[in-house]
C-alpha cells in the first residue's frame, strides 16, 4: 500500500481536516490546525506531504521521524500541528487496514469509560450559572471556565476580588455537586498568579490551567509550592522535548497536550507515559473538532494516568458548525452520565461526512482570536 494524495479542507468554525488517500482505496482522516493560523499549518502539511507520497502508510514511526528530523528546523506549533494531523490520519489508515480501533493497536483498554468536561462561559468571564445548570441537565458534572479578563503584571485588588467573587458564587450555588477547573489562559503574570491562587484556594477548584504562560514554566514549581490547588499546563507545548523540562522542574499536576498540536497520537502516547513516570495526570486539551477528539480518546483509553477529556460541544468558539456536524456516526460520540465510551469502529472510529466537509470548505472564513489591550493601550494577553 502506498500514499497517493493529501487533501486539506478548512471548515467552520475554525478547524481543518486532512484526508490521506492510498492506492488501495483506504482513506485516513486527521485534524492538523493551529487556531487562527490554519492557512500556515495547511502549507506545512503539503510541504511535509512531499515526503509521504509513494510511502507505505503503515510505517508510522519512520514517517513521523522523517517529518520531524528530516528538516534542520523542527518543533513549534506550526510544524508539530502539521505532523499531528498527518499522524492521526496514518493511525486511522492502519486501524482500518487491520480492522481494529487504534486503542487496540496501542495495547488495549485500561478503562471502560472516560470522563468528559465541558467549557462554560466565553472569553470574558460572565455569569456561567445558567450554563452550568443546562449542562448538568444533560449529565455533565465537571466544567472549566476562564478565571479573569485582562490582568496586568501588577494589577488591582478590584480585579482580584471580581475573579474570586465569581468563583465563590459558583461554589455557593452548587456546592460539591460539581467540580470545575479555572483557566488563567496565560493572562496572569507570575506576581499576580501567586495572589490569585491564594485567594481561590478556599473554593477548591479541580485545577488551575496555565497559571502563567508556558514560556514562564520555571514558575510552575514556585507557584505549586505556594498553593494546594493542582496546576495544569501543556496546551502550548508541542513535543516531549518541551514537556521534559516541565517534568524535571516539577510543579505541574496535570499535563494537557493537544493531540492536534503536539505531534499526534505517536507523540502524545509518549508524553502520557513520561507524565505517568512523574505521577502527573493527563487531561488532553481539545477545543477542536471530531477527529481531534477521537485521537484524544484513543490516547485516554490506553493511558493509566488519564483523568479528564475536554470536548467542544457548545463551546463559544463554535460559530458556524458544531462538534458533530461533520460526523456520520454521531451516536458513537454520545456522552452518557458525563462519560465517553471507547470508539469501537476500526481506525480512529470517526466517519466523516465528506460531502458536508467539502461544502463547508467553500465558504469558510479565517478565524482570528481577538487582540486585547490594557487601559494604557499596551497589548494584553488573550
Amino acid at each position: 500500500m502506498k500514499i497517493t494524495k493529501l487533501t486539506t479542507y478548512r471548515v467552520p468554525p475554525r478547524w481543518m481536516f486532512l484526508k490521506i488517500e492510498t492506492d488501495e482505496g483506504v482513506v485516513g482522516w486527521g485534524e492538523p490546525v493551529i487556531e487562527g493560523k490554519a492557512r500556515t499549518v495547511e502549507a506545512a502539511v503539503h510541504e511535509l506531504g512531499e515526503l509521504l507520497i509513494g510511502q507505505d502508510p503503515a510505517r508510522i514511526n519512520d514517517l513521523w521521524q522523517a517529518m520531524y528530523r528530516g528538516g534542520f528546523y523542527r518543533g513549534g506549533p506550526i510544524l508539530m500541528s502539521a505532523i499531528a494531523g498527518i499522524d492521526q490520519a496514518l493511525w486511522d489508515i492502519k486501524g482500518k487496514v487491520l480492522g481494529q480501533p487504534v486503542w487496540q493497536l496501542l495495547g488495549g483498554l485500561v478503562r471502560d469509560r472516560m470522563q468528559a468536561y465541558s467549557w462554560v462561559g466565553g472569553d470574558r468571564p460572565a455569569d456561567v450559572v445558567a450554563g452550568i445548570r443546562t449542562l448538568m441537565d444533560i449529565g455533565f458534572t465537571t466544567f472549566k471556565m476562564n478565571g479573569t479578563e485582562e490582568l496586568g503584571i501588577i494589577d488591582t485588588s478590584t480585579k482580584i476580588d471580581a475573579a474570586v467573587e465569581r468563583i465563590a458564587e459558583i461554589r455557593a450555588i452548587f456546592g460539591n455537586r460539581i467540580e470545575f477547573g479555572i483557566d488563567f489562559h496565560g493572562r496572569v503574570a507570575a506576581p499576580m498568579a501567586k495572589t490569585l491562587l491564594r485567594e481561590l484556594e478556599p473554593y477548591r477548584p479541580l485545577f488551575v490551567e496555565e497559571p502563567v504562560l508556558a514560556e514562564q514554566s520555571e514558575y510552575y514549581r514556585r507557584l505549586a509550592e505556594s498553593t494546594a490547588i493542582p496546576l495544569a499546563a501543556g496546551e502550548r507545548m508541542f513535543s516531549r522535548f518541551d514537556f521534559k523540562r516541565v517534568f524535571a522542574d516539577g510543579g505541574i499536576s496535570i499535563v494537557q497536550p493537544d493531540l492536534s498540536h503536539a505531534g499526534g497520537i505517536t507523540e502524545c502516547v509518549k508524553i502520557a507515559s513520561m507524565a505517568e513516570a512523574y505521577d502527573v495526570a493527563l487531561a488532553p486539551h481539545c477545543p477542536l473538532g471530531p477527529v481531534a477528539l477521537a485521537a484524544c480518546l484513543h490516547v485516554d483509553f490506553v493511558s493509566h494516568n488519564a483523568v479528564l477529556q475536554e470536548q467542544s460541544m457548545g463551546i463559544h468558539y463554535n460559530k458556524g458548525a458544531e462538534l458533530l456536524d461533520y460526523v456520520v456516526n454521531r451516536e458513537d460520540f454520545r456522552i452518557r452520565d458525563g462519560y465517553f465510551a471507547p470508539l469501537m469502529k476500526p481506525g480512529l472510529g470517526v466517519e466523516i461526512n465528506e460531502e458536508a466537509v467539502i461544502e463547508a470548505s467553500r465558504s469558510v472564513q479565517d478565524w482570528r482570536n481577538p487582540l486585547w489591550r490594557h487601559a494604557d493601550g499596551s497589548v494584553a494577553e488573550w
